[in-house]
């Protein structure tokens, strides 16, 4: 377990973007290169070419991939409130496809990226229509959203998510 911090300045940009400083970035702040590195690389892929919905159905794709609950509550609520996702494409998501095909072909590849540790093919990706800026937010989603679930499996996170 690893001990939440409740107070260090980055926690502070934490709340400006959130409204509110959850529990994962509380253990985060052990470290102020793994926090400055968590809330940079999100930030830029907040800006990036993906669809809020579509990243977060690829987190919630990781996340289960992962089995961390963690990431799949914050997610699933994200999700909802966020992007709009219902409930079958929030279960959906979680098994790596979408009632929507192009979506589909993202997460499947976000999945199986996850899966196969690196190891993916994204010729189905490309041929639904993504682009390679695209393809590269989604490796790079799919690398935080695995470092967000190691963070909050090997720290033993307190949910502080409503419950997915």
């Amino acid at each position: 377990m690893i001990t939440p911090v409740p107070d260090h300045p980055l926690l502070d940009e934490v709340r400006k973007r959130m409204g509110r400083v959850p529990n994962m970035t509380k253990v985060m702040a052990n470290s102020t290169a793994v926090l400055e590195g968590y809330l940079g690389l999100s930030g830029a892929l907040k800006k990036g070419a993906l669809p809020a919905a579509t990243s977060e159905r690829i987190a919630l794709a990781v996340g289960a991939a992962n089995d961390c609950g963690y990431c799949v509550a914050a997610h699933t609520f994200a999700g909802k409130r966020v992007a709009g996702l219902d409930d079958a494409e929030i279960a959906a998501a979680q098994h790596g496809t979408s009632a929507d095909a192009k979506e589909a072909a993202a997460v499947a590849f976000a999945r199986e990226l996850t899966e196969s540790r690196g190891k993916a093919d994204p010729a189905a990706a490309l041929a639904a229509g993504w682009t390679q800026e695209q393809l590269l937010e989604i490796i790079a989603l799919v690398a935080l959203q695995t470092l967000t679930n190691y963070v909050n499996k090997v720290g033993e996170t307190e949910n502080d998510w409503p419950a997915a």
